[in-house]
């Protein structure tokens, strides 16, 4: 590695650590929100948890839970790939790879897809967890692989966006965005809405690709570099992306949240609020965690403000996680919040464990699946009280704060 790149990778690194909360211009003599008591109306349980293995605490890396509506899937920084029953957390298969993991699981295609750190796609038997192909994808990944028809999708955090055989590995296609001076660490997971996928780059652009072909159909910027300096210039676009319907959601650093037609890239509506974990969506709303950690919900179709919540600023909450009739996001000291979707009041409070959590919530119809960076994960569910008309308590656990 030469000099500017080592240089490059501090910078960045640095950077990375600044957008997420450790300090900042404005608030660096400032401490993390103190939590206050709550009354816990949604009563939340604890189904299982599991040790998956591998500590990767500030690693900022792309491992988080994934599904193919039979099993769950995940993996640990130190290499370990698990298919897990939703029921109970036991293991269907455990595969040993003996690498380090910075991304993934992707699922799709009776195939679990993930990227190490050293810039391999390593493909599995979903049902047993078999190695089917190795191939070297040329950088660093933190991006979850997304594995669909006969393609797995994969983007690299030099700005590469390549498609690879989901039966052997070899190279499809590959496009290049141009590589900004300074990047934050971390990388937007590509989805697929109909024949196309849909990517944010470091440079503030989102782009629809044509996946059979790799050509770009529709070019939008998302987030526009501004100011003198680098950093001022800072216009990544990496977190996460939501799609409903045909309408695709995402946002970039130091620039707007937007919602974009699918098929032309046409703006539909957009905001100024800077976010570096994008965002995600239901049916009506729209939610993010602006940078800082305020919580912002807004009307899915105009994207009209409905509510925000500041009771984790400093606390590096992670993206919103729609689920019941509320969000969940972690923070940087293994709690887990959980916030009315309707007018943004917390409404439960349990803790995971000591350690951060970094990567967003998996929600599964009525279960709630958590990844730390310590390498436990734990499932959740919404018990109904069926004996009271109104919402109950939070259940007395030993994990609740």
């Amino acid at each position: 590695m030469n000099k500017t790149r080592q240089l490059t990778v501090l910078v960045v690194a640095t950077l990375t650590l600044a957008s997420c909360g450790w300090f900042s211009d404005k608030d660096e003599e400032l401490e993390p929100k103190e939590l206050v008591d709550i009354k816990n109306s949604l009563n939340v349980k604890r189904i299982w948890s599991t040790k998956l293995g591998g500590e990767a605490e500030y690693l900022l890396v792309g491992l988080r839970p994934a599904t193919d509506g039979d099993n769950i899937f995940a993996a640990s920084q130190n290499g370990n790939v698990f298919a897990l029953s939703p029921a109970n957390g036991k293991a269907v298969w455990k595969t040993e790879l003996e690498v380090e993991l910075s991304a993934g699981p992707g699922v799709g295609e009776g195939t679990v897809a993930v990227a190490t750190k050293d810039g391999h796609i390593i493909a599995l038997d979903s049902k047993t967890g078999a190695e089917r192909w190795r191939t070297y994808a040329g950088g660093e990944i933190l991006a979850q692989p997304l594995v669909k028809g006969e393609y797995v999708v994969v983007q690299s955090i030099d700005n590469r966006l390549q498609a690879l055989s989901l039966f052997d590995g070899k190279q499809r296609w590959e496009l290049e965005q141009i590589m900004p001076a300074l990047t934050m660490r971390g990388a937007s997971s590509p989805l697929l809405v109909g024949p196309r996928v849909i990517a944010g780059f470091d440079n503030g652009r989102l782009l629809g690709v044509t996946v059979a072909t790799g050509d770009i159909e529709w070019d939008s910027m998302l987030s526009l570099p501004t100011g003198r300096s680098d950093l001022d210039r800072l216009a990544d676009v990496d977190g996460s992306i939501a799609v409903v319907g045909q309408d695709v959601y995402a946002a970039g650093y130091q620039g707007r949240v937007a919602s974009l037609a699918a098929e032309s890239g046409q703006v539909l509506w957009s905001r100024e609020i800077s976010t570096h974990v994008g965002v995600s969506a239901d049916w009506n709303s729209v939610y993010t965690t602006r940078t800082g950690g305020e919580i912002i919900a807004m009307g899915r179709t105009n994207g009209s403000e409905i509510w925000r919540n500041d009771d984790l600023l400093r606390r590096d909450p992670t993206l919103p996680t729609p689920f019941h009739t509320a969000v969940v996001v972690g923070d940087f000291e293994g709690y887990l919040h959980f916030f009315s979707s309707i007018d943004g009041k917390p409404v439960a409070r349990l803790r995971q464990g000591g350690k951060a959590i970094t990567s967003p919530p998996l929600a599964v119809a009525n279960a709630l699946y958590v990844q730390s960076d310590d390498g436990t994960l734990a499932a959740y569910t919404v018990v109904q009280d069926r004996s009271k008309r109104t919402a109950p308590d939070i259940s007395s656990t030993a994990d609740e704060s």
